[in-house]
Parts: structure tokens; C-alpha cells; sequence
């Protein structure tokens, strides 16, 4: 969890500055989903968390 609010503060929060809390809301769902579906990891054979747990099943 302290890497993932690390990446969250260091790619998101310190980046932009929010016009309201409806636009950080916002903001903060695009994120997460860009770490979960997006985001590719070495430790993960290059693949997404949400790929690599999908064909470790």
C-alpha cells in the first residue's frame, strides 16, 4: 500500500493542481484504473496487474 499512495502522490497529486473535489474525484478513479489496467510491470511479465491476474487463475 505505501508504494501504491507513493506513485498516487508522485504521479498525480504533485503534477496538477484540481479545480474542485468532483475534478480530483475524477482524477483519482482515471488513475487507479490506469494502475490496474494500464500500466505495465516488469515483476508482472510486462503485463497489467489486471492481465497477469487473469491468466494466473
Amino acid at each position: 500500500m505505501e508504494n501504491f499512495f507513493g506513485l498516487l502522490k508522485s504521479e498525480l497529486l504533485y503534477l496538477q493542481e484540481f479545480d474542485s473535489m468532483e475534478h480530483f474525484e475524477q482524477e483519482l478513479a482515471d488513475y487507479i484504473y490506469y494502475y490496474n489496467h494500464k500500466r505495465m510491470k516488469t515483476k508482472l511479465k510486462d503485463l497489467s496487474p489486471v492481465e497477469y491476474r487473469a491468466i494466473s487463475k
